[in-house]
């Protein structure tokens, strides 16, 4: 017992360990402003920035909740909103979309994540090293809207290389409908739940995305204007709609030309097949007979004409004659080819 004891002390300062290690949080000084940036937080976390910044309530429940639909809300001196991305860490696959939770007031910017979004990640390591230190003075040298575009921008980016990434899958998709000897039935499927899945963040980003151009405006030094800077934004979420667009039409190209490929490859198995049956009824039929215990001719001795094979022979052109004559028939009708 007590070493049972022992044991779960251990693998709970085991589990300790791990969720201090996933938990980050990271704060960055710019010259007007400062970026929060908190990775797999715990609740206390959120709570205690919400007290100092005066977050709604049902904000820090959206923040906490593993999935929440995507929503902006407008508040005297901040704005809150929920956008979805396509995780880019290899082990998140595509499976499951990542949430970023963004808090933006005039001093502040707050980002909430799981960890998922390499972009935003490296951004946060660039902007607490030196390793850039042009980039970064640009920055975190202006308003913490112009922070925020640069964040959306960089997430953007990289939705718009997913769908480039799609449309070379696609390329290759092409040789495999029009190969015989490949199965991607399997294959197009998985494409087209990546595709819908991307259209499915990608539609409701833009909208998104437009109405955070107008609201930042109300946290932006006078005389920035970043109306620019989210237009080409904009663009760019339309140019991935646009690829997702002509992806999912040619996912249903490919999908009707592999099923009618699949279904005139089974038919001409199918047709082999019956053939092959049909030719063997006249054999089938005289072995039948010749296996009952009847008199037939060549059965007996008095039928010996062709010497002590006459069954045999008998047999085998009472069986191949039909074939024969079947198998002339079917070639005049175009049903066996070649």
């Amino acid at each position: 017992m007590k070493k049972s004891f022992i044991t779960n002390r251990l693998r709970s300062g085991k589990k300790s360990l791990e969720d201090a290690i996933q938990r980050k949080i990271e704060t960055v000084e710019g010259e007007k402003f400062s970026w929060i940036d908190l990775q797999n937080p715990d609740r206390s976390d959120v709570e205690e920035l919400a007290k100092k910044y005066h977050f709604n309530a049902l904000n820090i429940e959206d923040c906490m909740t593993k999935f929440e639909l995507p929503k902006l809300d407008r508040y005297e001196n901040h704005f809150f909103v929920i956008l979805h991305f396509p995780p880019i860490s290899p082990k998140a696959g595509i499976a499951k979309n990542s949430q970023l939770s963004i808090f933006l007031g005039r001093d502040f910017l707050v980002t909430v994540h799981q960890g998922d979004l390499k972009p935003l990640v490296d951004l946060v390591e660039l902007c607490k090293t030196n390793s850039d230190q042009q980039r970064k003075e640009r920055l975190l040298g202006k308003s913490s809207g112009l922070l925020l575009h640069e964040i959306i921008d960089l997430l953007v980016d990289d939705l718009l290389h997913t769908s480039r990434r799609i449309i070379a899958n696609l390329d290759e998709m092409e040789d495999g409908v029009f190969d015989e000897t490949k199965s991607v039935a399997r294959s197009i499927a998985l494409l087209r739940r990546e595709i819908n899945k991307l259209r499915r963040i990608a539609n409701p980003l833009k909208r998104f995305v437009l109405e955070m151009a107008t609201n930042v405006k109300r946290f932006s030094d006078d005389g920035e204007d970043l109306g620019l800077f989210f237009d080409d934004v904009i663009d760019h979420i339309d140019k991935v709609i646009e690829t997702l667009e002509e992806s999912r039409e040619t996912m249903e190209i490919y999908k009707d030309t592999d099923f009618v490929l699949s279904t005139e490859k089974t038919n001409k198995v199918l047709a082999v097949l019956t053939i092959i049956f049909t030719l063997a009824i006249p054999s089938t039929v005289i072995g039948t007979f010749y296996g009952m215990n009847i008199n037939l001719p060549g059965a007996n001795a008095d039928w010996m004409i062709l010497g002590p094979h006459t069954s045999f022979i008998i047999i085998i052109l009472a069986s191949a004659i039909p074939v024969v004559l079947m198998f002339s028939y079917f070639r005049k009708l175009g049903w066996i080819n070649g």
